[in-house]
């Protein structure tokens, strides 16, 4: 019997270890072990449900360092430094795709940009002239060409500078067009999508945000070109200064093989010089000594009367001749610049996504497990105690300066948007980073400003610009319930997670049919656009009071505003349009079948009293 007592109990599936060698001590360590490592699995998902933003945590599934023989070391450092090497690579040439993103764009629409800039009755209207640098900032794929437009032509006197202040913000607006499109490229992952939406547009609501707010506010009051105007007064200016280019260094090499663009030349059509094309014809410029002739008047003495006659005198003046002719791949295609331009964007743009794959398939292959969590949790590491609240000021700082080391806001925050997409920055991180590119951006316009002949008006501008966005941080930033871009961009997150089309068409509304319906509005003056826009910003604003109502306190509401049931579905829920998408392809049925469990499920709660998650959120 004894003998019997003793035997091992038998090869369970379950507990997954055999009877060799067996020790009950081992097996409850074991059983204790797994009940525990199952408990946190549960936890994790429990909290990644009721939390779909809290940053994923990837299990580390290699085998152990300790575990592995010499030949298996020298391989795993070889292929991780090859991983190293190839995600440099693709953010190199991602980095490229997006310098030809912008060419391509200027190409396309260069000249209707400048086009739009030589139409000073229409953007004497302050908010025609924030549409007008929405749409020229998205037709050139950057704020820092749009803006140094606008300093040019003020240079030149062809606008003033209270003229310039919206088309300003409006170039703010139209800089994050790009890293929304390049959050599209991690469409295919529900959950890293979700994450890379909110995280490009979150710059797209703050400068929405402050735009709406502090438009009216310099209208009325006018402080931005009273401030920026005595801060100029009082400043030494000298234009004894070097540009600073610590990117395009490293890019150029690349690009400039490819294609060479003169962005002075948009700056030059706008002032209504005649410009055939946008491409560079000369990449090296000397001053050298040259005679010159000049036909003067003199006064000479002929037979007692003095008389005026004019004379050729010559002289050794410096001139400016070109040493160095600039070589590139278009320069004799015989192209024209649309045709070029169509060729670079569609090329740039199928780059970007090979890039962008490429560059999330390596992070997810590089940072992995204990690596991984390292790295996140140094980015976002919070200072203990109250010194947390200054955190963010800190990665302001890091975003300002490293947007002044590269020269472009889009270029950094479309490099952060895919880091956000895959769990390494979090939103509550990519957000001060985003508000550190938008003062890290004005540099180029006032580097612009210090390249004109009269400085103080240009320089003025580019002051508008960044006091615009320190303004703008100021309102939406140090108090924590005013950080309104957050919420919003994850709204727009799992709207788009849910019905990922959605994410074109907010492209095309908010930077291409919004501005130009506004634009067309305000040509017929500004009673036209208050008369449309009010009574929709008053709907807006109406539904955005009730949604936190519902949220946070529905019993205050009359039980018809207590959920959105009373609303036609088209007018509460995107599902109508999505089923009719769907409806197009062969996902027809499973859709339809999601939506009527949606919709059964939804009448239950309704018919039992019981308020649902959707009824709240719907809308």
């Amino acid at each position: 019997m004894s003998t019997m007592e003793e035997k091992p109990p038998p090869y369970s599936e379950k507990n997954g270890f055999s009877n060799k060698a067996y020790d009950a001590s081992l097996d409850s360590v074991h059983i204790e072990e797994r009940k525990a490592e199952e408990n946190r699995k549960l936890q994790k998902e429990k909290e990644l449900e009721d939390d779909p933003w809290a940053l994923p945590d990837l299990e580390n599934t290699e085998t152990p360092w300790d575990e592995l023989d010499t030949c298996g070391k020298i391989l795993r450092v070889t292929w991780l430094i090859m991983r190293i090497i190839m995600f440099v690579a693709f953010l190199y040439f991602f980095i490229c795709s997006l310098t030809f993103l912008s060419d391509g764009f200027k190409l396309v629409g260069g000249k209707s940009a400048g086009e739009i800039f030589k139409r000073n009755e229409i953007l004497s209207n302050p908010v025609a002239g924030v549409m007008i640098g929405v749409l020229a900032t998205v037709l050139v794929q950057s704020s820092s060409t749009s803006t140094s437009i606008v300093v040019g032509m003020v240079g030149g006197q062809l606008l003033d500078v209270k003229t310039a202040i919206p088309i300003v913000m409006g170039a703010n607006i139209g800089t994050s067009v790009t890293n929304t499109i390049v959050s599209m490229g991690q469409i295919a992952n529900k959950d890293d999508f979700r994450r890379a939406f909110a995280g490009a547009t979150v710059h797209d609501m703050f400068n929405w945000l402050t735009v709406i707010i502090l438009l009216p506010i310099e209208v009325v009051t006018g402080y931005l070109y009273w401030l920026s105007e005595k801060i100029v007064n009082n400043i030494n200016l000298n234009q004894d200064y070097e540009k600073q280019e610590f990117l395009k260094k490293i890019t150029k090499p690349f690009t400039n093989l490819i294609i060479i663009l003169d962005s002075k030349k948009i700056t030059n059509f706008a002032k209504g010089e005649d410009v055939k094309t946008l491409l560079k014809d000369c990449c090296v410029k000397d001053t050298v000594l040259q005679n010159v002739s000049s036909l003067v008047t003199v006064n000479e003495t002929v037979m007692s009367t003095v008389v005026e006659v004019n004379k050729t005198e010559w002289g050794l003046e410096e001139v400016k001749v070109c040493v160095e002719k600039c070589e590139f791949a278009f320069k004799e295609s015989g192209l024209n610049d649309h045709e070029i331009g169509v060729i670079i964007l569609v090329a740039a743009l199928v780059m970007l996504c090979v890039c962008l794959l490429g560059i999330v398939k390596t992070m997810n292959s590089v940072l992995k497990g204990n690596i991984r969590k390292g790295i996140r949790k140094f980015i976002n590491y919070e200072f203990p105690g109250r010194w947390s609240y200054f955190t963010g000021y800190i990665a302001i700082l890091v975003g300002t300066g490293l947007t002044f080391l590269v020269q472009s806001s889009s270029i950094f925050t479309s490099t952060l948007t895919p880091l956000v997409g895959v769990g390494v920055v979090s939103l509550e991180r990519m957000y001060p980073l985003t508000l550190g590119a938008n003062i890290g951006t004005t540099t180029t316009s006032i580097l612009a400003a210090l390249a004109t002949d009269d400085i103080r008006l240009p320089l003025q501008v580019s002051m508008c610009h960044l006091f615009f966005n320190l303004s703008g941080i100021l309102i939406f930033y140090p108090l924590t319930f005013m950080r309104f871009p957050i919420p919003m961009a994850k709204h727009l997150g799992m709207v788009t997670s849910k019905y990922r089309w959605f994410a074109l068409v907010y492209l095309i509304i908010m930077f291409g049919l919004f501005p130009f319906s506004v634009f067309a509005l305000s040509i017929a003056g500004w009673y036209v656009v208050l008369a449309v826009l009010l009574p929709i910003a008053l709907v807006i604003i109406f539904v955005g009071i009730v949604k936190v109502i519902q949220h946070k306190k529905p019993t205050c509401l009359p039980k018809t505003l207590q959920n959105w049931k009373f609303l036609p579905v088209w007018c509460r829920s995107l599902e109508p349009i999505d089923r009719s998408i769907c409806g197009q392809f062969t996902c027809c049925k499973c859709c339809n079948n999601q939506y009527e469990d949606e919709e059964a499920s939804f009448e239950a709660t309704q018919q039992n009293g019981i308020p649902s998650r959707s009824d709240n959120t719907r809308l």
